[in-house]
């Protein structure tokens, strides 16, 4: 089997791979929505869905870390990475280890693109035709249930000290997009801010992620100042991609913005 991954790598395989060791929470998650549960041999400590996951699957470290001797010991057949969740200087180690997939999401297109190749990689490809369909069309019936709703400006805040935020070129402002939410940051990444700086650009709604740092109902005072409103949101629905996306056009449906 000759296939490539986001970046355009190529992937030789001899089989469909039976052995899956995957670096990524929400790749985890969509893989396990695939069936493929009993090929997961490997996962990280933040593959939180589903929850007892981390209980029947070796934990090979982190996103930026790992085991790799740990990682050789369960002969994988294939790895599956994330640019931007692990580092290049990993999958260079990995690749001595077992061939190495890397997805690269940025826009709704990457997602459905990656559950296409995931379809065509596990053999899977009628269940990820059918989920991509299922996103669609609740994301249609979002669209048209926010037709009518003005465009807000938003800042959304995924860290405290220091304050950092969704930019641009990030799956995060592709779903701010998706909600009629304009994201006042035009830095492209995760750039760092401020108090002065958020007052300056003049938010009309803060929203504050649950992931990576977790806000809370407490955090919300420390942005008083601003005069604007400041709001808690799921993080996982805004961040991840894959079989995530079913639920996430529901919670989207149920904010209140």
């Amino acid at each position: 089997m000759e296939l490539r991954d986001q970046l355009h790598r190529e992937i030789h395989l001899p089989d469909v791979p039976k052995r899956i060791i995957s670096l990524v929470p929400s790749q985890t998650e969509l893989l396990i929505d695939l069936g493929l549960e009993e090929s997961l041999v490997g996962i990280t400590k933040f593959c939180v869905h589903p929850e007892e996951l981390r209980k029947s699957k070796k934990i090979v470290g982190g996103t930026k870390q790992v085991k790799l001797e740990r990682i050789k010991s369960l002969k994988p057949d294939i790895i599956l990475c994330n640019k931007e969740e692990n580092t290049r200087e990993m999958v260079m180690q990995l690749e001595d280890i077992a061939p190495v997939h890397v997805s690269n999401i940025v826009k709704l297109a990457d997602a459905f693109e990656l559950m296409d190749q995931y379809g065509k990689l596990f053999q899977k490809q009628a269940l990820t035709q059918t989920m991509v369909n299922s996103i669609k069309i609740k994301m249609n019936s979002l669209e048209k249930q926010l037709s009518g709703r003005p465009v807000k400006k938003v800042a959304y805040l995924i860290w405290k000290k220091p304050l950092m935020v969704a930019g641009k070129d990030t799956f995060i402002d592709e779903l701010l997009k998706l909600n009629r939410l304009e994201n006042v940051f035009n830095e492209a990444r995760y750039p760092q801010t401020s108090l002065k700086d958020l007052k300056a650009n003049k938010p009309d709604i803060i929203l504050l992620s649950s992931e990576p740092f977790p806000f809370q109902e407490k955090h919300k005072a420390y942005f008083s100042e601003l005069n604007t409103q400041v709001k808690l949101v799921d993080g996982e629905y805004f961040s991840w991609y894959g079989s995530r996306l079913i639920k996430a056009m529901d919670y989207f449906k149920s904010l209140s913005l």
